[in-house]
């Protein structure tokens, strides 16, 4: 719901227990893994548990708040820093350079100013007179707040930040739950945080304090439950994001009518929990979740187009945590246990590329594997010589990034490796993008079998009516040869026609096998089969006799 010009806000105290489940933290707050230096969509986990969080974007910062803290990352998810020993740390404001970062304190009753170089606090501003704050926007250099619970009213009011001890300007607000906050251009939107129905108040705040537009009646319109709401660039329209009906709707702020829909109906999975408008207005990110699991769509603005979309790989989407960085959407991410992951989605509004790979089955251990494929872009034009990069990981997790490769001009690639053990062996291969087109990436598993062989050893000649018996061994080369299973043995006989004569033979606990016959006259072919196993491939040995009529 958040964009870099003005960063609306929603409420802690719109579901119960908020409050308490902002304190539901874990001890300390671990260190954050870098994340790789590549375009591809990146995950930070970061370290910490909590039901209740905000996340703001503003120039190269990135900021999050965690209860009793606030962690900073760079826009690459890279995490700069934590400011400690806040109290009930929830809804965030950011300035569009990213220089200063403010923050309401549930806890302390405060809004807290935080330089983001320093990390430090540079001035607090008492809000105890009024419910505890929770919700902020930012137009300018006005913080508008919203309030609610604690003992005290709910409601919104206004900070004028260009002096040095701004003082609250409490303003109307007909509300009957704890309020979410959302501005930009000269549009100021207080919703409803929680019940059915829940409403929307725009506000006009180009003058010295906020002139009542209208009200976006919840009960005529049939929303439930208010996860997220944000306004464009320019102030001309506002975006919902109701669990009720369930679609994120656009709306006229001036005359405060529907313009339209994004992806409502059937075709829509999950409830909206999150939108956010690019800082230039061209594109609205909406985060549904379902089943624990969520999904982020970038959407046209103006169409209303899908123009990507990809599913979280942790858990679901908070809600209200969508920001755009450039070309980026950051959300944050929760699982099952409310651990917070930073989910940063890379240049979403590129045209898309696509990865193709295959690999042809049969791969064998310790001898040269083939894999193909093909880059192309959607928007049609050639690739080029592109560069690529491949990882092999083994059936235990392990990595490792193989020699890179790199496209022909039409964007095909052969990638060539020696497996090194056997298992399923997965190789990805990843485009990290340019200027102009999305990353993309794809992965293939392969079953990789251990080299076998087998040995036939017996008699080269024999009389009719002599039993004959033969050995052999079971060998892998690599691994452990199997100490079970079954063996075909086929005989076939030179110059007559028929069917073979097929039996089975086990695998001794040696690793080798035995069979007897007693043939009549003729030249004898024995071939013994091993069809393989989930380890081991196929092999197959063969051994001739030559059976003699008996002397006169």
């Amino acid at each position: 719901m958040r964009f870099s010009p003005a960063e609306p806000r929603r409420s802690a105290l719109s579901r119960a227990g908020a409050l308490a489940g902002v304190l539901a933290l874990t001890a300390g707050l671990l260190v954050a893994p870098v994340p790789a230096a590549s375009a591809e969509d990146s995950v930070t986990d970061l370290g910490a548990f909590s039901s209740s969080t905000d996340l703001v974007v503003g120039g190269d910062k990135v900021a999050v708040s965690i209860g009793d803290r606030i962690v900073v990352a760079d826009t690459t998810g890279e995490v700069e820093g934590t400011v400690t020993g806040l109290s009930g740390a929830y809804g965030l404001a950011m300035t569009p350079d990213g220089t200063r970062l403010y923050a309401a304190l549930t806890g302390s009753g405060e809004v807290a100013e935080i330089d983001t170089a320093t990390l430090e606090i540079t001035r607090r501003v008492d809000l105890a007179a009024y419910g505890c704050p929770s919700s902020l926007a930012l137009t300018g250099e006005r913080l508008w707040v919203g309030y609610g619970g604690c003992g005290g009213s709910t409601g919104a009011l206004g900070l004028d930040l260009s002096v040095t001890t701004p003082e609250p300007v409490p303003f109307e607000v007909p509300l009957k739950s704890g309020p979410y906050l959302a501005a930009a251009g000269n549009t100021l939107v207080v919703g409803e945080g929680g019940g059915s129905p829940a409403d929307l108040f725009v506000y006009d705040v180009s003058g010295a304090a906020p002139v009542f537009r209208g009200e976006i009646d919840g009960h005529a319109h049939a929303h439930d439950r208010l996860n997220d709401v944000a306004v464009t660039p320019d102030g001309s329209r506002v975006i919902s994001a109701f669990v009720l009906p369930d679609a994120f709707e656009m709306w006229d702020a001036d005359t405060l009518a529907r313009v339209h829909d994004y992806e409502k109906g059937p075709e829509a999975e999950g409830y909206p929990a999150t939108v956010a408008v690019s800082p230039d207005g061209a594109y609205v990110a909406g985060g549904r979740n379902q089943f624990s699991a969520g999904r982020m769509t970038l959407y046209d603005t103006a169409s209303g187009a899908e123009i990507h979309a990809a599913n979280s790989p942790e858990g679901e989407i908070v809600d209200g945590s969508a920001a755009f960085s450039g070309r980026d959407v950051f959300s944050l991410l929760k699982t099952d246990s409310d651990r917070l992951h930073l989910w940063r989605l890379q240049d979403v509004n590129l045209p898309a590329s696509t990865l193709a790979l295959a690999v042809k089955p049969g791969a064998t251990a310790h001898q040269p594997l083939t894999l193909m494929g093909r880059l192309a872009f959607d928007d049609g034009t050639a690739p080029g010589a592109q560069p690529l990069t491949v990882t092999r990981t083994l059936p235990d997790g392990t990595g490792t990034e193989l020699p890179g490769v790199t496209t022909a001009a039409d964007g095909t690639f052969t990638v060539t490796d020696t497996p090194p053990i056997g298992g399923t062996l997965t190789y990805t291969v990843l485009w990290n993008g340019d200027e102009n087109h999305r990353w993309s990436k794809a992965s293939r598993a392969t079953t990789v079998r251990y080299a076998t062989t087998l040995t036939l050893t017996g008699p080269t000649s024999a009389v009719a009516g002599t039993r004959l018996v033969f050995s052999g061994q079971i060998q892998v080369a690599g691994a452990t040869a199997p100490r079970s299973g079954w063996l075909t043995v086929r005989r076939t006989r030179s110059g007559h026609g028929g069917e073979p004569v097929q039996r089975s033979v086990g695998i001794t606990t040696r690793a080798s096998y035995s069979f007897a016959d007693t043939p009549d006259a003729g030249e004898y072919t024995y071939t013994v089969h091993w069809a393989g196993d989930g380890r081991t491939g196929p092999a197959q040995v063969g051994h001739v006799v030559t059976v003699h009529e008996p002397a006169g």
